[in-house]
């Protein structure tokens, strides 16, 4: 069983950065996407950034130049660093890895931006 942890959210002013880290545990061997997506209530989770085993990044747009994704695989933890917050990025950040077929998901933490 795997079990995503994630920690880092909270409130920050427009302008301000944040670090989310997300840890594995569990039958984590072979783990080769690890990453983050967002949601805001009643809409479908977005994309934000993932990473591979061997660090290939997919970064969303709308973060591009904003948030950076990074992971150790010795640890098995993946992070997210948000700069320059805004309102907009005011969402439930949720851990994703994948293991082959199979996906896992943390409960998520959330970021709140004021403005």
């Amino acid at each position: 069983q795997v079990r995503l942890v994630e920690s880092g959210g909270g409130l920050v002013q427009a302008g301000g950065s944040l670090r989310l880290s997300c840890s594995a545990s569990g039958s984590t061997v072979g783990f080769f996407y690890m990453g983050w997506f967002r949601q805001a209530p009643g809409n479908e989770r977005e994309l934000v950034a993932t990473i591979s085993s061997s660090g290939a990044t997919n970064i969303a747009d709308s973060v591009k130049g904003r948030f950076t994704v990074s992971r150790d695989n010795a640890k098995n933890t993946v992070h997210l660093q948000m700069n320059n917050l805004q309102p907009e990025d005011t969402r439930a950040y949720l851990c994703y890895a994948r293991i082959g077929s199979f996906e896992y998901w943390g409960q998520g933490t959330q970021v709140t931006v004021s403005s």
